[in-house]
């Protein structure tokens, strides 16, 4: 699937020197940070068409759904974007573990500053 994104809202976008933008998935219910990722214009395309999270590997060169190998899925109810247009977040229901390491949120394995 291929295609192009709507111009309205890449009008809007702020990306980095690589073309990318930072996409945050959230938990729908919970509102629990599972992961970042980045977005070029036709990962989000593609994840506004879909509803599968969608984003774009800088280690692989290459867009990848979330959960393709693992399954792992992400299913997307919403995606909105920040007020200055350099992040997007996704809302979403997570199959399993968020995180590659397997772990239900890519913050779960180091805490810098604990609650008192």
């Amino acid at each position: 699937m291929t295609g192009a994104l709507d111009p309205t809202i890449a009008a809007r976008l702020k990306r980095n020197p690589d073309g990318l933008v930072c996409a945050v998935a959230q938990r729908r219910g919970t509102n629990e940070v599972l992961m970042v990722a980045w977005m070029d214009d036709e990962a989000l395309h593609r994840t506004l068409t879909t509803r599968r999270a969608t984003y774009y590997s800088r280690s692989r060169r290459r867009l990848w759904v979330k959960g393709e190998t693992s399954g792992h899925t992400q299913y997307v109810h919403e995606v909105r974007l920040d007020c200055d247009g350099d992040a997007l977040l996704l809302v979403v229901d997570q199959v399993d573990g968020a995180c590659h390491t397997g772990d239900r949120t890519c913050f779960d394995a180091t805490v810098l500053l604990a609650a008192e």
